[in-house]
């Protein structure tokens, strides 16, 4: 194996020398355990931790590193490493911390391709779709629908899905497959890329895992039964992994409960491209879609142009990202008046010294 086969580049060699970082072994975090992460290299595997220089000038738990960033690497014992650097983020898949006010909670880094895997049972939700096209339209990530358990309904009842999602979702490759009889399977597998990362993303118990299992041919996630009473499966995956495969490498994920909308404006208008569009259109440049006259969105809504659910959803989110963005501002000027009081206090303890 090498560092390319892990997605290792010309712009992360460009960085290593610019930065003096050529006496140390560069690895990817494949796993986060609190305060240890598992590094790869091309020929190890270590358990590394911060060296305290990182560790203190951290302002939060984002700057620490995550699953899928590069590290540079000093080994001191065996399959022990610490980590001295760690590279610029070329991508940061990221959602709205759950009970943190402002704060994003970082997915995973260095993505190239988010696969949003959603089964066509119960948990099927067009709105659901939508939400993570947003957090990877906003990260710059390139989405990719995968339809599991397609093995439950019939071509017909498939087709009526299909439908649902093309209605209000453009330009996104999507995959039905089903991982009891393989079907799909081979057309995903034909898609990956070697060195691209691709990042599993979905609620519980959507078939993730199994589906992990099946694109490399072996038992590498638990996986669990599916449950009749509730028709999905049990939720499984507890940690962020990536797993190298053949072709591409992916992070699997544990299922998420919710996907908050953070700072997106860009992903927003990239998922409802055509809302953004009618914007344009508007009488006024901060229209905000609700009750303001000449408001070519709501005209759209009006004469049946636009989808009523596509547009609630569209809404629903843009108050989240204006929940979100007021509360990080508000986080900002707390900590930056504790910083205040903390300063003032040096300066009276030092003014005491004397």
């Amino acid at each position: 194996m090498t560092l390319e086969d892990l997605g290792y580049n010309s712009e992360l060699e460009e960085y290593r020398k610019e930065h003096n970082l050529d006496g140390f072994g560069i690895g990817r975090v494949i796993s986060e355990h609190k305060d240890r992460f598992i590094v790869k290299t091309h020929a190890d595997e270590f358990e590394a931790e911060l060296i305290g220089n990182l560790r203190y000038s951290a302002n939060d738990r984002n700057d620490l590193p995550a699953v899928g960033d590069w590290v540079a690497i000093a080994e001191y014992d065996e399959d022990k490493a610490l980590i001295h650097a760690v590279f610029p983020r070329k991508t940061s898949l990221a959602r709205k911390a759950v009970g943190k006010l402002g704060q994003a909670q970082i997915i995973a880094t260095n993505i190239d391709f988010g696969l949003i895997v959603q089964s066509v049972n119960r948990d099927f939700s067009v709105n659901r779709l939508e939400r993570y096209l947003t957090i990877c339209n906003a990260s710059k990530i390139e989405p990719i629908i995968v339809l599991s358990k397609v093995d439950l309904i019939n071509t017909q009842g498939l087709g009526a899905l299909l439908d649902q999602i093309k209605k209000r979702i453009n330009n996104v490759t999507i995959f039905a497959i089903s991982n009891q009889s393989q079907q799909g399977i081979d057309e995903i597998k034909a898609t990956l890329i070697k060195g691209k990362t691709y990042c599993l993303l979905g609620s519980s118990g959507v078939g993730k895992s199994t589906l992990l299992n099946s694109l490399t041919g072996q038992k590498l996630m638990e996986t669990g039964e599916i449950s009749e009473s509730i028709d999905r499966g049990k939720h499984i995956t507890s940690h962020r992994e990536l797993i190298i495969l053949e072709n591409g490498i992916l992070i699997d994920n544990p299922g998420m409960r919710e996907v908050g909308i953070t700072n997106a404006s860009d992903g927003l208008e990239m998922t409802f491209d055509e809302i953004s569009k009618l914007a344009q259109e508007c009488r006024f440049n901060d229209c905000s879609h609700l009750n303001e006259k000449g408001c070519a969105v709501l005209a759209a809504l009006e004469k049946e142009e636009l989808d009523p659910d596509a547009y609630a959803n569209f809404i629903k989110m843009t108050k989240e990202r204006t929940y979100f963005d007021s509360s990080a501002e508000e986080k900002k000027q707390k900590d930056k008046n504790l910083g205040k009081l903390i300063k003032q206090h040096k300066k009276r303890r030092d003014n005491n010294k004397y």
